[in-house]
């Protein structure tokens, strides 16, 4: 008989074990866009608590020397490398090449030499060279950052569990447009896919990785 509390539920069957850190990790922000911060724009998030956290972690990936990503979701003109994705969220088109809107978010601005995937799809995984360039680089264990939990973090955080990763999700480096989507999404990959941890947790780990 399945319990009906949900933590007593799901350890039940022996979710949310954790994984622990690996040895050689690499910082992934992913979507930190403009779109999410200006008021007015349709993707308005009111998410500047998480934006606060990413640069903490991104201060201190930088100073452990680590791998440092950041991606961007751009589309050509009309969205025509969208597909169906770009059809069922009208909202995409803030990232149409040179909408400002589309922009790295300020203070989460990539520094010369840091990587830049470019997306069209939730994961940045997906259709991109990210998880060879990670491995190719000896990373182990990939910490997520970004926006927004229940799409681009959460495609990720799948994508990168099952290209044989340790995948942590910063949870407070993480936003949404709503607490409901954010919080069980955070759940769920919790359970199934990623340790989610809090950024203090995080920036002690970066303080001990050996650069």
């Amino acid at each position: 008989m399945l319990s009906d509390s949900l933590a007593a539920n799901y350890a039940e069957a022996g979710f949310h074990s954790p994984l622990g850190f690996g040895k050689s990790p690499a910082l992934v922000l992913i979507d930190f866009a403009q779109a999410y911060f200006e008021p007015g724009s349709p993707l308005f998030a009111g998410v500047d608590s998480a934006r606060a956290a990413a640069m903490a972690l991104l201060a201190a990936a930088r100073a452990a020397k680590i791998p440092v990503v950041f991606t961007r979701v751009i589309y050509q003109a009309d969205g025509i490398d969208g597909g169906v994705f770009f059809r069922k969220v009208p909202a995409l088109k803030c990232f149409l090449a040179g909408n400002e809107l589309g922009r790295f978010a300020d203070g989460l601005e990539p520094l010369p030499g840091e990587l830049i995937v470019d997306k069209q799809y939730p994961s940045a995984f997906f259709g991109t060279s990210l998880a060879t360039t990670l491995h190719a680089s000896g990373v182990d264990t990939v910490i997520l950052t970004g926006l927004s939990t229940s799409g681009c973090v959460r495609a990720t955080c799948v994508d990168s569990m099952s290209h044989g990763f340790i995948t942590i999700v910063a949870r407070d480096a993480c936003g949404d447009r709503h607490a409901a989507p954010h919080e069980a999404n955070l759940f769920d990959m919790n359970a199934k896919y990623a340790d989610v941890l809090d950024q203090e947790t995080i920036l002690a780990y970066l303080a001990r990785v050996d650069s």
